[in-house]
């Protein structure tokens, strides 16, 4: 009877506990929400595994309620004894979702605050501290301890915080995050500090999950794998932490279950032979399983599960000479929509998975198979996605640093005017690149790096290209997607609003391969679903009939270019975004502006039409 008694007691705190996170939480402003808001549970936000790629079991998630502070710049370092309320992590503090909803601008500092349980004793284990993405300078602070420092408002960090632990279970974690959106000369994606036109909210502090995870003391820290279809080879190498001279790694291919490749060797790299490869495509999304293993006299010290898939991104002449984008040695015209990643009540952030993966399932269910994720990275599972349902990827490096250059916005074929940039500038873009490219290289899914959008903060072209495409050489590189162009990459990209239109494929020699970047653009409001009343396309239109009779004309200019030379076109865009009413689809998901079987119909039959 006591037993039953203090069960009903824990279970009524509990409940107690969950209803009082809420009430301390509601969803901020009076703005539109997606049918997922509903759903977000601030004492159960985003509770899924968020790194696919480099699996462990040990880990706990911090998503939830913090307590939050903007403060004066001037207070960045000085960790503050009062708060002003709790914010809902992570969702940015500009964000409804966030139960905040404020702006922090260049002049203030945002401060998150929590006391989160880690026992001190870790078993000569080490605790780490993981962030998917927090936007854009970063202290953290552990127990009053300054435990490590981040720039960059896309790229995931970690931070070892053993050495900060205190005596006991109750750890106090504290962060500041300085973000001067676009007074700064970081990458900032489509962010303005006075939203407008194509330009959207800011987005300030934590969006991405934030978690704990122990290792022992040698981990595996990070595992790079490339496939090879032509010699049914994948290319594995691990970057380890502490390795000791008598270690072993097991490296393990399996299919189904069924282990297909396997070798244990001193070396931190392999090569495994997959026999008989089942490829990767849209239509065949094949994936096999990954494990890693640090042995040490025989026993696991460390494992780690990952995923790979056998498929080849590659470039190819067709009968008139005319470069082609190929896909495991087949032509395959690559279209899909530009996909901004903005939600109405989470910003950058999808309110729950089922979001997340909602828009690459409604993308395929229209009949594309890729999409173009434009100047901002998702979080890993996003990709996952992707690698999973089968869906290409083009991923562009987000703008940062624009200045004045992208109100000309040239679409020229031959005009080079690249800007320049200060050191200062350089190495955030760099730095931010490179680490982008480094996270995602694992995802098959991505076909294509896109380092500079419409000459918008676009500088060194040439150099740039050459360094992108040297890191990678199994992806394809569309140096300036409707920007500054210059005889370096594999593809050449002209944006052509709202008809499509594609450059000239002998321009620079033939050397690379013609698409259309972006095209399209038509609007059409939709009342009640949209962000604001002041709205815009780049045509717009007033029934959902007129809208698809007009679409229906540039994709029947697709099909008259595909011929020609075209390898790809990318049509604005999977949803409305703020003042853009452009979208498949409205900004908060809940209508479709074109019936999806029409759309099916419509984009499918383009996979069909092959070079002359």
């Amino acid at each position: 009877m006591k037993k039953l008694l203090l069960v009903t007691c824990l279970h009524l705190f509990a409940c107690t506990l969950v209803v009082a996170q809420a009430t301390a939480w509601h969803i901020a402003g009076d703005k539109i929400t997606s049918p997922w808001a509903d759903s977000v549970n601030p004492a159960n936000v985003l509770p899924e595994y968020p790194r696919p790629q480099l699996a462990r079991g040990n880990w706990t998630n911090l998503n939830g309620l913090w307590e939050y502070a903007i403060l004066p710049k001037d207070q960045q370092a000085t960790i503050p004894a009062a708060t002003q309320g709790n914010i809902l992590v992570p969702f940015a503090v500009e964000s409804a979702l966030s139960g905040v909803g404020k702006t922090v601008g260049k002049d203030s500092v945002l401060w998150y605050k929590k006391t989160v349980t880690i026992p001190a004793k870790t078993n000569g284990n080490r605790v780490l501290l993981h962030f998917g993405a927090v936007d854009w300078r970063c202290d953290v602070y552990v127990n009053g301890t300054k435990a490590g420092t981040h720039e960059g408002g896309f790229d995931p960090f970690t931070i070892d915080i053993t050495d900060a632990l205190k005596k006991g279970n109750k750890q106090d974690i504290a962060i500041s995050v300085w973000d001067p959106t676009d007074a700064g000369p970081q990458p900032i994606g489509k962010q303005m500090i006075k939203p407008h036109g194509i330009w959207y909210t800011p987005v300030t502090g934590i969006w991405q999950t934030v978690w704990v995870e122990k290792v022992p003391q040698t981990y595996i820290a990070a595992t790079k794998q490339t496939p090879d279809v032509d010699n049914s080879t994948l290319a594995v190498s691990t970057t380890i932490q502490n390795l000791q001279p008598d270690d072993e790694l097991r490296f393990t291919a399996l299919n189904n279950n069924t282990t297909v490749a396997e070798q244990t060797t001193k070396d931190t790299a392999v090569t495994l032979n997959i026999s008989n490869p089942e490829l990767w495509s849209p239509s065949s999304p094949h994936l096999y399983d990954l494990r890693v293993s640090i042995l040490r006299k025989g026993k696991v010290v460390d494992e780690v599960k990952s995923y790979f898939a056998m498929r080849k991104v590659s470039l190819a002449p067709d009968k008139n000479g005319i470069q082609r984008m190929m896909l495991n040695n087949q032509f395959l015209f690559e279209f899909g929509p530009l996909d901004q990643g903005w939600w109405p009540d989470g910003l950058y952030t999808a309110p729950t998975d089922a979001a997340l993966k909602f828009d690459i399932v409604q993308t395929k269910a229209m009949g594309f198979n890729m999409i173009r994720k434009h100047i901002k990275v998702e979080p890993a599972r996003w990709y996952r996605y992707c690698d999973s349902i089968g869906m290409l990827v083009w991923q562009d490096m987000p703008s940062g640093d624009l200045g004045n250059h992208w109100e000309n916005r040239p679409g020229v074929i031959g005009r080079a005017t690249d800007r320049d940039r200060t050191s200062e500038s350089e190495g955030y873009y760099r730095k931010e690149w490179n680490e982008i490219m480094n996270k995602l290289h694992n995802f098959p899914s991505i076909v294509v790096w896109i380092p500079f959008n419409e000459a918008w903060g676009q500088f060194k072209t040439v150099e740039i290209t050459n360094w992108t495409k040297q890191k990678d050489p199994s992806r394809l590189v569309n140096s300036a997607s409707g920007g500054n162009f210059y005889a370096v990459g594999d593809i050449l990209d002209l944006h052509s609003y709202p008809d499509p239109a594609m450059p000239r494929p002998e321009l620079f020699g033939g050397k690379e391969a013609v698409v259309c970047g972006e095209f399209g653009g038509l609007g059409l409001p939709v009342e009640g679903h949209t962000w604001q009343q002041r709205n815009w396309g780049y045509q717009t239109f007033g029934t959902n009939d007129s809208l698809f009779m007009r679409y229906q004309t540039l994709t029947n200019k697709l099909a008259e270019l595909i011929p020609l030379g075209l390898s790809a076109a990318v049509y604005t865009q999977t949803t409305d975004v703020e003042g853009e009413i452009n979208g498949f689809m409205t900004y908060d998901r809940k209508v479709m502006k074109m019936p999806l079987d029409k759309l099916n119909a419509d984009n499918t039959r383009l996979y069909s039409i092959k070079p002359e």
